[in-house]
C-alpha cells in the first residue's frame, strides 16, 4: 500500500471516529422536534459540532487536498485531490433519535475515490476501503454475497435528498414496484451509505438510486467495489462523477437488477 495513503486512512479514521464522539455525546435515541424549520435548524446544528472536529482533521492529514462544501451536490469535481465528506450522514436520523447514521470521509482523487472511512458511533463500527486493497471492517476483509438471482434477493433504495424532482419521485415508486415484484423484498430507508455498507458486508445484495449526490454515493462505491460487488449505473455502464443514477450489486444479481430498473426507466 501507498504509505503516505496509508498514513491518511489513519488520520482519517481518527477524524471520523472525533466527530463521530462528540455527536454521539449529543444522540438521546429521542427527539422534540414539531415542525419543518426545527428539523433543518437541529440538522445544521449536528453539521456544525461535527465539521468543528472533522475538517480540519481532514485538512490537516492531506493539506493539499480541497474541500467539497455542499454535502449535498453532485457531478465531477476538478482535477486533484478533494475530500468529499459528510458530517452526519443520515442527518434526518440523528437529529429524530434513529440509531442509523455515520461519519463519513472519502479521499477523491482526478473523480475516483481512493479511500474512504465510515464511522458508526452509535456500534463503535469503523468500516474502511483504499482502491486496489480491499474494503474492511475493523480490519475484518469484507465480501460481497454469494447470491446467483434476484429473486430471493435482499435489495433497497432510498431517497438521497430533499432537494429531488417530482419527477424523481415518480421514478423511485416505479423502480421500487417492480424491484419488489422481482426480487420479493426490498427496502426503502436513508442514508445510501448505510444501506451500501450492508452490500459491501454481504448482508444486503444490491442498492440503487436516482440521483447521484457523490457524499451518498461515494464511500459506498469504493466499499462495494473493494468488497467484490459491481458498481454501474442503472443500464450497467461504469459508474463516475457524471452518472445520473446508481447501481451497486453482488455480481450475481446485477445484470438482472439492471435489466429490471433500466426497464423501470423507459416506462417513464
Amino acid at each position: 500500500m501507498d504509505e503516505q495513503l496509508n498514513r491518511t486512512l489513519d488520520q482519517a479514521t481518527h477524524a471520523a471516529r472525533a466527530a463521530g464522539h462528540r455527536l454521539a455525546d449529543g444522540f438521546t435515541g429521542t427527539h422534540q422536534l414539531s415542525d419543518w424549520d426545527q428539523v433543518v435548524a437541529a440538522i445544521a446544528d449536528a453539521d456544525r459540532r461535527s465539521l468543528e472536529v472533522l475538517r480540519p482533521l481532514l485538512e490537516r492529514a492531506r493539506p493539499q487536498a480541497g474541500w467539497v462544501e455542499d454535502e449535498l451536490a453532485d457531478g465531477p469535481l476538478a482535477a486533484g485531490e478533494w475530500w468529499v465528506a459528510d458530517p452526519v450522514e443520515g442527518a434526518i436520523n440523528y437529529v429524530h433519535g434513529v440509531a442509523e447514521w455515520a461519519v463519513t470521509a472519502t479521499l477523491v482523487r482526478d473523480n475516483l475515490p481512493v479511500l474512504t472511512v465510515v464511522h458508526l458511533p452509535v456500534t463503535g463500527t469503523t468500516y474502511t476501503a483504499v482502491a486496489g486493497q480491499g474494503a474492511h471492517r475493523d480490519g475484518e476483509r469484507l465480501a460481497v454475497s454469494p447470491k446467483t438471482g434476484l429473486r430471493g434477493a435482499y435489495v433497497g433504495t432510498g431517497q438521497a435528498s430533499p432537494r429531488e424532482s417530482a419527477g424523481t419521485w415518480s421514478l423511485i415508486g416505479r423502480s421500487l414496484t417492480a424491484m419488489m415484484a422481482a426480487a420479493g423484498v426490498t427496502r426503502a430507508s436513508v442514508p445510501a451509505t448505510l444501506q451500501l455498507i450492508q452490500v459491501a458486508a454481504g448482508r444486503t445484495d444490491g442498492f440503487w438510486q436516482h440521483s447521484a449526490v457523490r457524499s451518498g454515493l461515494l464511500a459506498g462505491a469504493l466499499l462495494v467495489a473493494e468488497a467484490g460487488g459491481t458498481v454501474t449505473d442503472l443500464h450497467g455502464r461504469p459508474w463516475s462523477l457524471d452518472s445520473t443514477d446508481f447501481l451497486a450489486a453482488t455480481p450475481g444479481i446485477h445484470a438482472e437488477a439492471a435489466g429490471v430498473l433500466s426497464s423501470a426507466v423507459r416506462e417513464g
